[in-house]
């Protein structure tokens, strides 16, 4: 089994920047992909960012390209997002999933461990 814990959300103004931080446990070595997916209120879940992890490369959504950034620290299983410039439309639950079959997937159904999401809201 894998876990994964989410912290690093907050409270930010228009512009402000924010780190989210992904720890995953458990057996590691089965995790193919991680990835950052978010929900706002009243929409569905949309993929945000991904890391392959055996080939480190990434994979972003068009609405976050160019101001967010996915990194991995391979000795703490460890995943963050760097997001800048934030906007109040990234205003979300922000999730971490894990994926265990190869590839990098951009859906929902391509991961199947979750954690309980961080909220990150930005105020205008």
């Amino acid at each position: 089994q894998v876990q994964v814990v989410e912290s690093g959300g907050g409270l930010v103004q228009a512009g402000d920047s924010l780190r989210l931080s992904c720890a995953a446990s458990g057996r590691t070595y089965s995790i193919y992909a991680m990835a950052w997916f978010r929900q706002a209120p009243g929409k569905e879940c949309q993929f945000v960012a991904g890391v392959n992890t055996r080939t480190e490369s990434t994979m972003y959504a068009d609405s976050v390209k160019g101001r967010f950034a996915i990194s991995r620290d391979n000795a703490e299983n460890t995943v963050y997002l760097q997001m800048n410039s934030l906007k109040p439309e990234d205003t979300a639950v922000y999730y971490c999933a894990t994926r265990r079959v190869p590839g990098l997937g951009t859906t929902y159904y391509d991961y199947t461990t979750w954690g309980q999401g961080t909220q990150v809201t930005v105020s205008s």
